[in-house]
């Protein structure tokens, strides 16, 4: 890793804490992970961008001016890292996320966040299509359990597993915590 990394931080939002009462989550650890890779990027002097979620949907703890749309604790912007506001999935729609990494000299990018299989995923197939290195910090990121469409619920952990193993290879690198900061 080195300068033309930026760790991408996305969603680390504090309605996913209201999420979590109501929907089973896996990966307990995600937050620590996260913290210890932004502690990591700071020290360095890495670039580091954040993103959030600015839901359309009116009953969603996601939009503007709701406690939920807040950062968390973890993963509060220092003063100078860049800060978008989505309103869909992907990082990049909508947003200059693109412009501001092109012009910061960004090649790879190490994405930790929330939801696994929606926000990180989606923004990390983007991200490689755009042509950029993409590394998703699997254990610095998590799921919660899905409804299938005949009704059987899927286990947080195996919705996170699955859509690693679909980024793996394909459209990103799958690392952990300590590979990253050792690395």
């Amino acid at each position: 890793m080195d300068r033309h990394t930026a760790l991408l931080f996305v969603d680390w939002q504090r309605g996913f804490i209201e999420l979590a009462r109501r929907m089973e989550r896996n990966n307990p650890h995600a937050e620590d992970n996260a913290a210890r890779l932004l502690a990591h990027w700071r020290a360095q002097g890495w670039p580091v961008f954040h993103v959030r979620h600015n839901s359309l949907e009116a009953d969603s703890v996601l939009r503007e001016g709701l406690p939920g749309f807040a950062f968390r604790d973890v993963a509060q912007p220092a003063a100078g890292e860049p800060v978008f506001v989505k309103r869909v999935h992907a990082a990049f729609i909508g947003t200059d996320l693109e412009g501001a990494l092109r012009r910061a000299g960004v090649i790879r990018l190490v994405i930790s966040g929330v939801r696994t299989d929606h926000c990180v995923s989606t923004t990390a197939r983007m991200a490689y299509d755009l042509g950029f290195q993409v590394v998703v910090a699997g254990d610095a990121c998590h799921a919660f359990a899905c409804e299938t469409p005949d009704g059987r619920v899927i286990d947080a952990q195996t919705v996170h597993d699955v859509n690693l193993a679909s980024l793996h290879g394909e459209f990103a690198q799958v690392a952990p915590t300590a590979a990253l900061l050792n690395g």
